[in-house]
């Protein structure tokens, strides 16, 4: 059997964390094969969220809790990449802490996980709002513009991907850049890697505060134009 890690990065989720956990833990449950675990990342959470992760461990021996100082949701998953690399995963599948995105739709990307080097979600109806729909149509443009890829959906936390070729290119990122998974599905998509999308539920967020406002989107959208003008020049 293949070694699955499941990553995930949390961030003052202490109203979502036991939910999540309890929701994704049957799932590395079903999959294991003695070496799979749930990795979730906290990112420097100023609740009781890495608390209530310390206590889930104690009952559950294929969770990982880890923590890092707060670095924002990109370097937290670059953490959690690198961290299922080194400790020997064949299958790397991120998502989020937060709720949104539904374990039942996992199986369907692990059965045909064979076909393809990545199996990223397609966000095509969005529980997040229309101004977050807009963020996404508005970065899919920008990759293609930039680097000639037509994709429907470049960020979606919800992505299963073989960790061989996950190392070729988490490397060419620096720890703290802030938008990992829109250039891993790039860099998949660029150098012709078997890919696919596959559409997949967005709930809206049920409980705590989402991190990441508009005025942050916009501020990572500036920065992020500077780097893809780099990260252009370098493949």
């Amino acid at each position: 059997m293949d070694n699955l890690y499941i990553v995930m990065p949390a961030y003052n989720e202490e109203a979502n964390i036991k939910a999540t956990l309890d929701a994704w833990y049957p799932v590395i449950e079903k999959h294991n094969n003695g070496e799979s675990r749930l990795v979730v990342v906290n990112d420097g959470s100023k609740d009781n969220t890495f608390k209530l992760m310390q206590e889930y461990a104690e009952t559950h021996p294929l969770f990982v809790p880890l923590t890092k100082p707060n670095g924002g949701h990109g370097s937290t998953v670059i953490f959690a990449y690198d961290y299922a690399i080194k400790h020997g995963a064949d299958w790397v599948f991120q998502t989020d802490s937060d709720g949104q995105t539904n374990p039942d739709e996992f199986e369907a990307f692990w059965n045909e996980r064979e076909k393809y080097d990545a199996i990223f979600g397609n966000r095509t109806v969005r529980g997040d709002g229309q101004s977050r729909a807009f963020v996404e149509k508005v970065v899919c443009r920008l990759v293609k513009h930039y680097f000639g890829v037509k994709v429907p959906d470049a960020n979606a936390p919800f992505r299963l991907m073989r960790a061989d070729k996950l190392k070729q290119y988490l490397y060419k990122l620096r720890p703290d850049y802030n938008l990992p998974n829109i250039m891993m599905t790039t860099y998949f998509v660029y150098y012709q890697n078997k890919v696919t999308f596959k559409p997949i539920t967005f709930k809206p967020r049920e409980k705590g505060t989402n991190s990441i406002n508009i005025k942050k989107i916009v501020k990572i959208g500036m920065d992020a134009l500077k780097d893809f003008r780099q990260l252009k020049k370098e493949l």
